[in-house]
């Protein structure tokens, strides 16, 4: 069961992650023509939902926030399809498997 404070905490995130560009990352990845396999993890739009998604999924793993209020505010499985080939691209480029690891296991209901 969600709480108050989980309900403060997602607010505070999503203000974060306002500022950050969030707005336009999300709209430029629900344009048509955005390709999931081409998408640079180094765009800044592909990398701030990245980090959002890694720091949600780190404050749910870490029993900060409730699963429940994410799932049902947040869409973590549909961004994951779009950003998550250029993370695992990243992932393998530097050799560290665990990058990026909260925000998939968000995505795929493990956390």
């Amino acid at each position: 069961m969600s709480t108050r404070e989980d309900a403060l905490l997602m607010v505070q995130v999503l203000q974060w992650s306002t500022s950050a560009g969030a707005m336009d990352a999300m709209i430029a990845l629900m344009e048509p023509g955005f390709d999931p396999e081409t998408a640079d993890p180094l765009d800044r739009r592909i990398f701030s939902t990245l980090l959002m998604g890694e720091t949600i999924g780190t404050f749910v793993k870490q029993g900060l926030l409730a699963s429940e209020l994410v799932y049902d505010l947040w869409a973590p499985a549909m961004l994951w399809s779009r950003v998550g080939p250029a993370a695992l691209r990243q992932r393998e480029q530097y050799g560290e498997p665990r990058l990026w690891e909260n925000f998939e296991a968000l995505a795929q209901g493990a956390s």
